[in-house]
Order: C-alpha cells, then sequence, then structure tokens
C-alpha cells in the first residue's frame, strides 16, 4: 500500500460512481480489475464477454471510487444484445463521471464512433482513457487524442495500458478528485458488489470461453445451484453450464469428457486462490433452448429484459 492511498484524518471523505464504456473488447475488463487490484470482471478474448453491469471498488487516499465495467456497446441484433446496450448506456447516465475506454489500436471504427456521438448528449464529466498505447506509435495517439477531444469535451486525457499497468496511477487519482464529497459506500475492505455466487459463475463462464471461443456461441451462460460450506473449511459449489443446443452440449463435454473436466479445473484453481481455502467444483451440462428470450434469466444476470 503507498502513502497517498492512505487517508489523512483531516481530508474529507469522497466517494462517488465511475462508469467505463466503449466498444467490446476495449479491454474495460482488464482495466477494471487493475485499478481495483483485484479480479472482479471476467475477461476473455470473446467480443462482449461482459453482460451485466459489475461494479468494482477501489480505494484511494480518502476517496471510495466505485468503478462500474459497462457491457461493451455495439449495434444490437438480438433481444440479449439489446438488454446489454441498454444496460450499459444506464449505467453511464446514472455515474458521477464517465470515462471513454479506446483500444488505441483500432483507433475510431464505426462502433466507436457511434458510441462518441452518443456520449455528446450526456452531461456529465466525462474523461478520455486510451488503452493500449504500448502498441502504437506516439503520432498515432496524439491525433487520435486531439480526434477524439475536438468531438466530446472530455475534461482530461490519459494513455494508458491496462494489461501491465502503465499509466493506470495517474488515471485513479484523477478519478479520486473528481468523485463527489461523501461518506463511503461500500466497506474500506469490499472489492465488488457482486455476490460470490454469482461471481463464481462468472469465472467458469470465463474459462468455458477461453477453452471454447472458436467453437461456442457466446449465448451460453453458467448459474451456480447449490454452494455449501463444509466443516473442513472447502466449500463445495455445484454448477450448471446452459447451451441452447445439443451440438453446443458436446462441444462443452468434449471427448469422454475431457473438456468440461479442462473448464472445471482451471475454474476451481482461480476460485481456489480468489477464496482462499479448497474448493471442490462440480459441472453439469444442460440445454435450454431459447434461454435469450427467458426474462427470468435476465434477471439473474441482472439485465433489463427488453420487450421488443
Amino acid at each position: 500500500m503507498t502513502d497517498e492511498s492512505v487517508p489523512s484524518a483531516d481530508m474529507p471523505t469522497r466517494a462517488g460512481f465511475v462508469a467505463l464504456i466503449g466498444a467490446p473488447n476495449a479491454g474495460k475488463s482488464t482495466l477494471l480489475n487493475r485499478l481495483v487490484g483485484a479480479k472482479v470482471s471476467i475477461v476473455s478474448h470473446k467480443v462482449q464477454t461482459t453482460r451485466a453491469i459489475m461494479r468494482g471498488i477501489a480505494m484511494h487516499g480518502s476517496s471510495q471510487v466505485v468503478f462500474v465495467d459497462t457491457p461493451g456497446i455495439f449495434a444490437p441484433k438480438r433481444r440479449l444484445d439489446r438488454a446489454m446496450v441498454d444496460t450499459a448506456w444506464s449505467g453511464a447516465a446514472d455515474a458521477d463521471v464517465v470515462c471513454l475506454l479506446i483500444d488505441a489500436k483500432r483507433g475510431l471504427v464505426e462502433e466507436v464512433t457511434q458510441v462518441v456521438e452518443k456520449l455528446g448528449e450526456l452531461r456529465h464529466p466525462k474523461v478520455l482513457i486510451l488503452n493500449k498505447i504500448d502498441t502504437v506509435k506516439r503520432e498515432s495517439l496524439l491525433a487520435l487524442a486531439a480526434d477524439l477531444n475536438a468531438r466530446v469535451g472530455f475534461e482530461a486525457t490519459f494513455m494508458v495500458s491496462a494489461l501491465n499497468g502503465s499509466g493506470t496511477d495517474d488515471l485513479l487519482s484523477h478519478l479520486a478528485s473528481r468523485v463527489p464529497e461523501g461518506p463511503w459506500l461500500y466497506p474500506e475492505d469490499q472489492l465488488s458488489d457482486l455476490p460470490m455466487r454469482m461471481l463464481a459463475a462468472e469465472i467458469t463462464r470465463e474459462k468455458v470461453f477461453l477453452r471454447l471461443h472458436d467453437e461456442l456461441p457466446y449465448s451460453s451462460t453458467v448459474e451456480t445451484d447449490q454452494w455449501k460450506d463444509q466443516k473442513d473449511g472447502s466449500a463445495r459449489i455445484e454448477q450448471t453450464i446452459f447451451v441452447e443446443r445439443d451440438s453446443q452440449k458436446k462441444i462443452v463435454l468434449g471427448k469422454g469428457g475431457e473438456t468440461v473436466k479442462a473448464i472445471s479445473m482451471a475454474a476451481r484453481k482461480e476460485l481456489t486462490e480468489i477464496l482462499e481455502r479448497p474448493v471442490h467444483l462440480f459441472l453439469y451440462v444442460k440445454v435450454r433452448e431459447n434461454w435469450a428470450d427467458d426474462p427470468e434469466r435476465y434477471r439473474e444476470m441482472g439485465l433489463n429484459f427488453p420487450r421488443h
């Protein structure tokens, strides 16, 4: 812990919400985990892995910054897509500060331009974050920053690498100074507002995507069915991976159950590290046709069910 992260007695406490928005795969989840200093959001190469709004809590000096990691904003094609996009914009509208995260290597592609245009309608203080700066020449970064600042009134621009942490300390310091004065919203040692059962399901879903991102459509989901704290201090967790078709079930299971075993091992390893105790993880794979049209599934994921 650095000195600047220790609150001094005469400093007023601050607390507020900072929304991270951007196109899919801009690096929002990686940045959130970096700023919070722990894994609270799942990361994969598959776009649109963040579905519901995820909050990660960072302490800096006497400030508590509650980051809202929103789903990537893209052109919605299906009901689930529409729910995710609506959730992203509502997360931005409810925040004290809105940060636009741009993949500097991709630059101003069409889906980014659409987000930038809509961002201009929000009256919140806005901060521009150019991510993956280690992959782009300085001249290109400066030109991209100038272009974006000409389109939207950003109060500050930061150039960072969420992967290696470059520039993230300065970004956190700025945001800590911009959230409103007031009491902290969460206990000091809390990292996320996500219940452990849901975080455990998200971690397994991440392992499914990392293992099968080419073969499996992203309309698969994971639910934690049972969580028992055993007498020996370990946790017994039962989860179901839901897919939409039998053919997808075969992919998740793999030959002789090899694939689901590998997913289970990877998820169990990470859960053991997070919980700091042994974990017994049991995974089941079931077909649930058209789950993406079931309002109950949306409620479980923290999304509003679009009626259209």
